[in-house]
C-alpha cells in the first residue's frame, strides 16, 4: 500500500480566530496587523472578505487600506493563536501520531495506517475538516496525496474549507499547469532563474533534463525536479521528533532606531534571555555567539565570537554579544534591527573538559537560570526581571518595563511555546 499524506492549512488563521471572539466582524474585511508606531505595520493575516479586495499578507497597512478603506485593523493575540493551534493538533492526534508542524497553522499527517480504521484519505480529510469546523469554529483546507509536496500543494489549491486530492493518476493534469513558484521551496530567486531559461510551469520543470537543472542550480536542481515529478519520499516526522538544531536565535526590529550603547545593551539582554531559555529548554549549550545588526539604511552585518567553554547562561550570552557589538560598531549609522544567536551547539549533558581553576561561578549561574525558568513558568515571564530592563521610560525611549506598555516582548513571554 502506498503512502497517504494529508496537509492541513487553517484558513485565514489569525483573522478567523479573532472573528470568533468578535462575531460582529464576520461579514467585514478584517486584518490582523502589527503596530505602525513600532514599525511593525504590516499585514499578518486577512480574512476571506479582505482577500477579495486584493489585500495581501506582508504588505504595509497603508497599501491594504488603499485597496479597502473600510478595513478593520486588529492587533495580534499570539497566546490565543497558540491555544487554537494546540486544539487543532489535538484533533489531528485522534487519527495519527505522525504529525509534522509547518508553522502555527499548518501541518502534515501520515495517515497510511489510519486508513485501515477510518477509511481512505479523502474521507478522513473530510472528517478532520468537519471536526475542526464543529469543535473549533474555524475552517481548514486539506490536501490529500501520496507525498508531502503534493499534499501541501493540494491544501493551497482550493480555499477555504475544501479537500483536494492529488494522486498518481491526476497530478500531471492538476499540478503541471501551475506556475513553477507554486511548487514548495521554489522561491523568487529560483523562479527568476527558471523563467530566464523558459521554465514557467511545474510541468516545464518536470520535463526539463535533470542534468541541465543540476548545472543551473546545483544539487537543488535535482531536488525540485524530483518534487515536480512526484518523486518526493521525505517522511512525515512524528510529533515527538526533534530535528537537528544547528543554532538558536532571536531578532527584533526596535520601536525606534537605536542610537547609543545603552539602547543596544537593553535589547541584547532581552534577546539573550530568550536565546538562553530556548537553549535550556532543548537541553543544549553553545560555544559561539553571533550578532546581526541592520542599520537604518537597511545595510546588514553579522559578527561572531566564541567562548572557551559551552554555555546556555543568558547573562554570559548577553555579555559576549555586547562585547562583539562594541568591537564592531562605530555609530556612523543608527540601528533598526538587532539579533542574537547561539551556534556550535552540543547537548547540555555532553562531557566537557573541566578547569582546575574554576571557582564555581559558572555552575551557580546555570542553577540561577534554571531557577528563574521555573519561577517564570509558574508565575509568568515578567515575574522576574533584570534591573537593567526596569529603568523608567524616557521620552522617546525604549520601553521594556512590564508595568507600562509592553513594547518589546521576548519569545519566552509566550511561555510553554518558545
Amino acid at each position: 500500500m502506498g503512502r497517504v499524506i494529508l496537509h492541513s492549512d487553517l484558513n485565514s488563521f489569525y483573522a478567523s480566530v479573532e472573528c470568533l471572539y468578535r462575531p460582529e466582524l464576520k461579514k467585514k474585511p478584517v486584518v490582523v496587523c502589527g503596530k505602525q508606531s513600532t514599525r511593525h505595520g504590516i499585514i499578518l493575516a486577512k480574512n476571506e472578505i479582505a482577500k477579495r479586495f486584493g489585500v495581501r499578507t506582508g504588505e504595509a497597512i497603508w497599501e491594504a487600506q488603499s485597496k479597502c478603506p473600510n478595513l478593520v485593523l486588529l492587533p495580534p493575540n499570539y497566546s490565543r493563536y497558540l491555544r487554537f493551534s494546540e486544539l487543532a493538533m489535538s484533533v489531528y492526534r485522534n487519527y495519527t501520531d505522525k504529525i509534522e508542524s509547518f508553522g502555527i497553522d499548518e501541518c502534515w499527517m501520515d495517515i497510511t495506517e489510519s486508513t485501515r480504521l477510518f477509511g481512505n484519505g479523502e474521507s478522513l480529510a473530510h472528517k478532520i475538516k468537519e471536526k475542526i469546523k464543529n469543535e473549533l469554529g474555524i475552517t481548514v483546507s486539506v490536501g490529500v496525496s501520496y507525498n508531502k509536496i503534493f499534499a501541501k500543494l493540494g491544501s493551497d489549491l482550493k480555499k477555504p474549507d475544501e479537500v483536494t486530492v492529488i494522486n498518481r493518476d491526476n497530478f500531471k493534469d492538476t499540478v503541471w499547469p501551475l506556475p513553477v513558484n507554486e511548487l514548495l521551496y521554489v522561491g523568487p530567486a529560483t523562479k527568476r532563474k527558471l523563467n530566464r531559461i523558459g521554465i514557467f510551469t511545474i510541468g516545464d520543470l518536470a520535463n526539463t533534463h535533470m542534468a541541465f537543472l543540476v548545472k543551473l542550480l546545483g544539487k537543488w536542481g535535482e531536488t525540485i525536479w524530483a518534487f515536480a515529478n512526484g518523486y518526493d519520499a521525505t517522511p512525515v516526522n512524528k510529533t515527538d521528533h526533534d530535528g537537528i538544531i544547528k543554532s538558536i536565535g532571536n531578532s527584533l526590529t526596535a520601536p525606534r532606531d537605536l542610537t547609543c550603547d545603552e539602547d543596544v545593551k537593553m535589547l541584547i539582554y532581552v534577546l539573550s534571555e530568550s536565546v538562553g531559555k530556548r537553549l535550556r529548554k532543548h537541553n543544549l549549550k553553545g560555544k559561539t555567539v553571533q550578532i546581526s545588526i541592520k542599520a537604518n539604511d537597511l545595510s546588514l552585518i553579522e559578527r561572531q565570537a566564541g567562548f572557551d567553554d559551552y554555555t546556555y547562561t543568558s547573562s554570559l550570552i548577553a555579555e559576549k554579544a555586547f562585547k562583539i557589538f562594541t568591537r564592531n560598531w562605530d555609530w556612523s549609522k543608527n540601528i533598526r534591527l538587532l539579533g542574537v544567536r547561539a551556534a556550535n551547539l552540543v547537548t547540555a549533558n555532553e562531557y566537557v573538559q573541566l578547569s582546575l581553576f574554576s571557582d564555581g561561578r559558572k555552575a551557580k549561574r546555570e542553577l540561577l537560570d534554571r531557577s528563574i525558568d521555573s519561577i517564570r513558568s509558574r508565575f509568568g515571564h515578567y515575574s522576574v526581571q533584570r534591573a537593567l530592563l526596569l529603568r523608567k521610560k524616557r521620552e522617546n525611549g525604549l520601553n521594556i518595563n512590564p508595568v507600562e506598555d509592553h513594547v518589546i516582548h521576548p519569545i519566552s513571554f509566550f511561555k510553554g511555546h518558545i
